[in-house]
């Protein structure tokens, strides 16, 4: 009974232990399909011989192709949300960073998941104990994955900016008109039938001086003014809109430029002008106010009532903020700049950190890209020893034909075989010997300007305050005397870990704060750790 008891033991010491689920993403554009390496086929061989190695399961695989009309990810909702319910599968294996995500939503989105993501061909294996360097590096590359992403819609802006200098409305309608196909074949704009009336009306209406914007929204509504597609009301805000837009009388504006349109206008110039004077509470002169460069505009909203905040200058001096009040009269009172600034720099405070971290981040992206690197290198190693050892199986099969051992069909199958192989090699070779690795540097670029945020806000010309906020924050609001907001990837990273690096600093008998904040205890078995290249070979 003792030696059968032994026996069991030594079976259950000896069995190997349950490999972990994880699921597979492809992704390729229409434009890719016919390169050889970013083929589907070729990502997903690659994915389940990894997962094979690893002992790894794999549960679900997840593929989106997207073309030129169809730019959606459809794959990609469906294993976020089978992630989502299914907590037992924890891993997603991709080919690198940019098949994975396409813009910064997708990295929150799976970031909020507590996943762990294997990059097979950067070798790095990215998970909640990841070193905060390591993140902070992978978060460039997601920048410089949607900085590609956002560069394939050059050439279509172009086409848009060409269309407009020629008078021509470059995209959607706006409210009152309708796109239709013109004589020459060129889409273009003209009024529609069932709102375009009620446009002309709400010009006339206000240019007359006897309504505000909040009456005239109530007489529309009287008269029957909705969307045409929804039959939704128009809200004041959209009327507001309408009645500041140059498009109804004849120009508009495009990047930045007022341009003459060829589409027919609703209104004169005159009653448009009119109308101006009449929102700028100026009808009795003709001398437009110089506008102020209010440093926050456009940065803030109504913590009460969602609302834009605005400034005003008062008593010729002072500035002001308060909302909008769109949507009804709001309680939130009206706030100096100055407390709205110096919030602002509270905030970028967050940012900075001492001179000895940002020279050991700075150290340790250049370490891992010097990592990658060698990766790139030892992989172009391997793909030039495939590719002659193809050329020498291709040799052989030829002295095989002369000597008679293969006919001539037979050889002409197998090489051709191993030349497509070959041209695959060479493809991936290419790829490896041209890759961008300019990521590192816009890294180093952004650590230095979190770095140096708080003192440049100080010193600033409002317009550039206002660049350098929306730069770094996002949804920002103002309620009850404070500022929220959230900082943008990845600077989120950097104000989280300074805040823990402050409470670990803060606690009796702490250790280096670098190690344990930034870089994370060392531990014997990294196997839920980002690992480095070698870790893979």
């Amino acid at each position: 009974m003792i030696t059968k008891a032994k026996d069991r033991r030594a079976i259950e010491i000896t069995r190997p232990s349950q490999p972990r689920n994880a699921v597979l993403y492809a992704r390729v554009s229409s434009k890719e399909q016919d390169k050889e390496g970013f083929s589907i086929p070729a990502q997903l061989k690659l994915l389940r011989d990894y997962a094979l190695n690893r002992s790894l399961s794999i549960v679900e695989e997840y593929v989106d192709v997207e073309t030129a009309k169809q730019a959606g990810r459809t794959s990609f909702g469906e294993m976020v949300d089978f992630l989502d319910k299914h907590r037992e599968s924890r891993i997603i294996l991709v080919e690198k960073t940019d098949r994975l995500y396409r813009n910064l939503k997708d990295w929150v989105t799976l970031d909020e998941l507590d996943l762990e993501i294997h990059l097979i061909k950067e070798g790095v294996v990215l998970s909640g104990d990841s070193r905060s360097s390591e993140k902070f590096m992978h978060g460039i590359k997601v920048l410089m994955a949607k900085n590609y992403i956002d560069n394939l819609s050059e050439e279509a802006k172009k086409g848009m900016h060409e269309k407009a200098t020629q008078g021509l409305w470059p995209t959607k309608a706006p409210f009152g008109y309708v796109n239709v196909t013109g004589e020459n074949g060129k889409k273009v704009i003209k009024p529609e039938s069932e709102t375009a009336p009620f446009i002309i009306q709400l010009f006339e209406w206000y240019a007359s001086g006897l309504f505000s914007l909040k009456e005239l929204d109530k007489k529309a509504r009287a008269a029957g003014l909705v969307y045409r597609g929804t039959g939704k009301p128009v809200p004041t805000s959209t009327i507001h809109k309408v009645l500041r837009n140059r498009i109804y009388m004849g120009e508009f504006e495009w990047n930045g430029e007022i341009l003459q349109g060829t589409h027919q206008p609703l209104v004169t110039r005159e009653l448009w002008e009119k109308v101006q004077d009449v929102m700028d509470g100026r009808r009795t002169t003709k001398t437009r106010r110089v506008k102020h460069d209010f440093a926050f505009s456009g940065l803030l909203r109504c913590g009460h009532c969602g609302c834009a905040v605005v400034g005003e200058i008062k008593k010729r001096r002072y500035v002001y903020y308060h909302c909008t009040g769109y949507r009804g009269k709001c309680g939130e009172p009206y706030v100096r700049e100055e407390v709205l600034e110096e919030q602002f720099s509270d905030l970028l405070s967050r940012l900075v950190f001492d001179e000895e971290i940002l020279e050991w981040v700075r150290d340790a992206l250049h370490s891992s890209h010097a990592q990658q690197i060698q990766e790139h290198e030892r992989t172009i190693v391997r793909l030039r020893a495939e590719h002659a050892r193809l050329q020498k199986r291709v040799h052989q099969a030829y002295a095989d034909k002369l000597d008679g051992r293969i006919d001539a069909a037979t050889f002409d199958e197998m090489a051709g075989e191993w030349r497509a192989e070959q041209a695959r090699c060479l493809a991936e070779i290419e790829r490896h010997e041209t890759a961008d690795w300019s990521y590192v540097t816009d890294g180093v670029k952004i650590l230095e300007l979190a770095q140096n945020a708080k003192r440049l806000f100080g010193t600033q010309e409002p317009r550039e305050k206002r660049r350098l906020l929306d730069f770094v924050l996002s949804n920002c609001s103002w309620k009850a005397g404070h500022i929220t907001a959230e900082f943008r990837q990845p600077f989120d990273l950097l104000a989280d870990t300074n805040e823990n690096a402050a409470q670990v600093a803060a606690l009796p008998g702490s250790s280096s704060v670098k190690d344990e904040v930034w870089l994370g205890e060392r531990d014997s078995n990294p196997r839920w750790r980002s690992q480095s290249p070698q870790s893979y070979h």
